[in-house]
């Protein structure tokens, strides 16, 4: 029970790396000095002040960047295979009871898999968003990203079972969405280009 709680807890915290990397590590090193979450040896130096101060700066010139037209959609560049590597370190840090094969093929598995699908479909939605409103929707793409990662870093660190589940359903409702913009996209091309006319 306490392996699956603990694969429960790095799903939720790598898929809130896919919104913001810096997020889910500020909200670990916080509820790790409130005592409100137990890190293995490996990582206890994540509970220490001068690692929150770091996240705390890291998560701010982070957020701030997505607000910046076009940045954001650079940062997505980097912040794809980062997001996928911060995930996969996450989750081993809680499946570190067994093997370490096992315990690494896990956490690539689980949380880079989860870590960069959400980062993927984020993407997706950003440029889409960028297509359709000129980028004036990015903000608030950014603004919700941002709150996705808090609330469900939050959610995996108090109930890791429930977030687990909220990051499956976070992934089919970015799916839906992505779909749509898609079919919208098309439909919007299609209406700019003239029918050829038959001679």
């Amino acid at each position: 029970m306490e392996t699956l709680l603990g694969i429960c807890l790095g799903v939720g915290l790598s898929a809130a790396c896919g919104f913001r990397i810096f997020v889910p590590p500020l909200v670990m090193s916080i509820a790790a000095q409130s005592g409100h979450l137990q890190l293995s040896d490996d990582f206890i130096w994540m509970g220490t002040p001068g690692a929150t101060v770091a996240f705390g700066v890291g998560a701010f010139v982070e957020v701030a960047a997505y607000y910046i037209p076009w940045v954001d959609e650079l940062l997505d560049i980097i912040a794809t295979p980062t997001a996928v590597v911060a995930g996969t370190i996450i989750t081993s840090s809680f499946v570190s009871d067994m093997s370490p094969m096992l315990q690494w093929t896990i956490a690539v598995i689980v949380g880079g898999g989860s870590a960069g699908t959400v980062q993927g479909l984020t993407d997706v939605t950003r440029l889409a968003s960028t297509a359709l409103t000129g980028g004036f929707a990015n903000p608030g793409v950014s603004t919700m990203e941002l709150l996705s990662s808090t609330v469900l870093s939050m959610l995996a660190i108090s109930v890791p079972l429930l977030g687990a589940v909220v990051v499956f359903v976070v992934i089919g409702l970015l799916l839906s969405g992505v779909k749509t913009l898609h079919r919208k996209l098309r439909q919007r091309n299609n209406t700019e280009i003239p029918p050829t006319e038959i001679e």
